[in-house]
């Protein structure tokens, strides 16, 4: 349930409703808007009455029901205006949301050496990107595949981002990495296969971090937002939602199948940011860059792409990962697309100018 304030409200008049609404056992959420402030209300709210609580103040517009079962990640639940998620980086804050430029994020499967991320950060920055990512905790089917460096890979991504200045986006796989991962990451991932990993949905939701939120392999798109549902409710509000492909009778061709219809269907009820993996969407490089372009075309708010100095050495995902120069020619690709749609970054100099 929501309480819509009219245009104008008192800052006090809006504490006051807040406060009288949690003598009644609810926990209100203030949501400032462009225009209006609405006031969610969690909690039991299954027999309360919209025209009552409208009655506690002459300042309230309307109060609606949340028809979703996903009540915080829900689209109704912030009135119809998109969230957006601002995470700090040693380059400025960069902001990931529908009213912002697209944001792309790259960088190798798994952290391997420390001159393979250094270089590779340097590369994908050059190009343009503002987040590097890399796996130091690697979730593989087999028990014999690499699983990552853990700690000391983190210390190298630390090492990329001092000489770059690059965002870091890293997985988490088990909550009692969270604290030291923590330290290092800029934004925490949560895989595919932990996406319903209730327990350490909890857990990321209760700390301060932004949170990449993968879509399981094989989840619905309620599936998803429930998932979602859980760090918001933990207390996080910085959730960005990443489709990375899901499971279908035909894998010969490609490693999954890249839900791009996800992009309209989400915004029809969430308000949170959306990212596309075309990499492990597809599984080869070589279409990446189309599905890269089709989701900028399709209105994604970020990307999320493979790249490694040599994808035939690399320990992880080398089928799916693009050369430096390749990303270099997709970036250009890329900014056709996006200055097309509105959401290509401005380059630093026209910003300053």
């Amino acid at each position: 349930m929501i309480v819509v304030m009219k245009i104008g409200s008192p800052e006090v008049e809006i504490a006051r409703v807040s406060q009288d609404l949690t003598t009644w056992g609810l926990t209100p959420e203030k949501i400032v808007g462009k225009h209006k402030v609405v006031i969610g209300l969690v909690g039991d709210t299954a027999d309360l009455d919209p025209l009552q609580i409208q009655e506690i103040s002459p300042w309230i517009e309307q109060v609606l029901r949340v028809e979703q079962p996903f009540k915080r990640a829900s689209l109704e639940f912030r009135h119809g205006e998109p969230s957006e998620v601002v995470v700090p980086t040693p380059n400025g804050p960069v902001a990931f949301g529908q009213h912002h430029p697209l944001v792309v994020t790259a960088g190798p499967c798994s952290v391997e050496n420390e001159q393979m991320i250094v270089e590779t950060a340097r590369r994908v920055k050059a190009a343009g990107a503002q987040f590097l990512r890399g796996g130091a905790y690697k979730p593989r089917t087999s028990p014999y595949a690499f699983q990552g460096h853990g700690e000391s890979a983190l210390q190298l991504l630390a090492a990329a981002r001092q000489a770059t200045g690059l965002g870091i986006i890293t997985e988490l796989m088990d909550a009692a990495d969270l604290d030291v991962l923590g330290e290092y990451a800029d934004v925490i991932q949560i895989g595919a296969r932990n996406m319903q990993n209730f327990s350490l949905l909890k857990k990321v939701g209760a700390q301060p971090k932004p949170v990449l939120l993968k879509r399981g392999m094989a989840a619905t798109i309620e599936d998803w937002l429930m998932a979602a549902e859980y760090i918001l409710a933990a207390g996080n509000p910085n959730v960005i939602l990443c489709e990375r492909g899901i499971r279908t009778f035909d894998r010969q061709y490609a490693r999954n199948t890249l839900d791009l219809a996800v992009v309209p269907v989400l915004r029809t009820l969430t308000h949170l940011p959306i990212m596309i993996d075309p990499s492990h969407g597809t599984g080869r490089a070589e279409y990446v860059p189309s599905m890269a372009m089709a989701a900028i075309a399709a209105g994604a708010d970020s990307l999320m792409i493979e790249v490694h100095p040599n994808p035939a050495k690399a320990l992880s995902d080398g089928p799916q990962s693009l050369t430096p120069e390749r990303f270099d020619r997709l970036m250009q690709e890329m900014a056709v697309i996006g200055k097309a749609v509105g959401r290509w970054p401005q380059p630093v100099a026209a910003l300053a100018s």
